[in-house]
């Protein structure tokens, strides 16, 4: 008896996972990708919850062909496509097993297509990896969350203003918390004194002594720079008589005069994210990371991204590498993430295997039709 072929009975359904709170139509289903679940269907005896699976994924490619590559037809597709779709789900949340996964569909039905005759020579998503299992990723905002996130002004208070400028500091050079709230107003030597770090607000620039002792020089952004310069205009009315010099020279100043505390950070940058609409549970590690994450699919340079984040070694700087940022900034602007605009949203990705296994029981390397 021929199973049912999923796709055909759901073609207008929601699909699952979408960050839009209205339904998205999913496309019907192509006529060569019936074909497909077909001869799954058929030669590998797939059973239904697997076969749905396969047919989701595969909607979820024709959607995003549709929305985000112009309509460009399946055996059309390039790399470069399933690289932007690749970064699409990332983007979205999805687990690194949940992409992986749903790169291995895509991967099957280009293979199926190649070795059928379907005028397939190259499989567009034989160049397209994805996250490392098992190797959590740097939880990372959207640039337009991000921007957001420091350019919201919640009124024009010192504590605002100086919130303003720790915001746009930590996004605008990736500094650790520890790093940010040691920043003094300039190097200084008093007494037993020495700065642990300090700003050089005529060069557009920090320097800090990260971990390990290890000093490194970070550019500041124009953005970052305004908010400092209005910040340092008012910095004053927090100081206190009689301070100590870890105090006195302190970058970020407390309500009471101190230097501002880590965790005081922490909760003013959730309460910023709340004032802000970002639907994230964001903490001062995440801005770090978005920094890094931005910077890269910008510009590509690991290096340099490397040096600004104090990573002694490369292989640390390459989490962020893991779906190929390096090739992926045409998803997002061209220019700097301060000067983004609104995207589209993501497509879904496929639900999980009641097996708990890839498509085919295997990899995301296994070629299903050889089984």
């Amino acid at each position: 008896m021929r199973k049912r072929q999923p796709g055909k009975d759901e073609a207008t359904t929601a699909t699952p996972g979408t960050p839009d709170t209205a339904e998205v139509p999913r496309p019907a289903p192509d006529p060569l990708v019936l074909h497909y679940l077909d001869w799954l269907a058929t030669n590998r005896k797939l059973a239904d919850h697997t076969l749905t699976s396969y047919a989701h994924d595969l909607s979820v490619l024709q959607e995003s062909a549709m929305r985000f590559a112009a309509g460009v037809p399946l055996l059309s597709l390039e790399t470069r496509h399933i690289r932007s779709f690749a970064a699409r789900l990332h983007g979205s949340g999805l687990s690194a097993r949940t992409i992986a996964r749903t790169l291995s569909g895509w991967r099957g039905f280009y293979l199926w297509a190649a070795r059928h005759g379907h005028g397939v020579t190259a499989n567009p998503v034989d160049g397209v990896r994805a996250p490392k299992r098992g190797q959590p990723l740097p939880k990372a905002l959207s640039v337009e969350h991000a921007v957001a996130l420091v350019a919201h002004r919640r009124g024009d208070t010192t504590e605002a203003i100086r919130d303003q400028a720790v915001f746009e500091l930590f996004y605008s050079s990736g500094l650790r918390l520890s790093e940010l709230i040691q920043l003094d107003v300039r190097y200084t030597e008093d007494g037993d004194y020495r700065s642990a770090g300090w700003l050089d607000l005529k060069g557009a620039e920090v320097t800090v002594i990260g971990k390990g002792s290890r000093r490194r020089t970070v550019p500041v952004g124009s953005k970052a720079l305004a908010a400092l310069k209005t910040w340092l205009e008012v910095r004053e009315t927090l100081l206190r008589p009689g301070a100590l010099p870890e105090d006195q020279h302190a970058l970020f100043l407390g309500t009471r005069g101190k230097r501002l505390s880590g965790s005081t950070v922490q909760t003013r940058i959730k309460q910023q994210a709340l004032a802000a609409g970002v639907p994230a549970n964001v903490h001062p590690h995440m801005l770090r990371h978005s920094f890094a994450t931005h910077v890269l699919q910008s510009s590509g340079d690991l290096r340099a991204v490397q040096e600004m984040l104090g990573h002694v070694s490369i292989t640390t700087t390459q989490v962020y590498t893991s779906l190929d940022f390096q090739h992926l900034a045409k998803v997002y602007d061209q220019a700097h993430p301060r000067a983004g605009r609104a995207k589209k949203s993501v497509p879904g990705s496929a639900p999980a295997r009641a097996d708990g296994t890839d498509h085919a029981g295997g990899t995301d390397s296994e070629d299903p039709t050889d089984r």
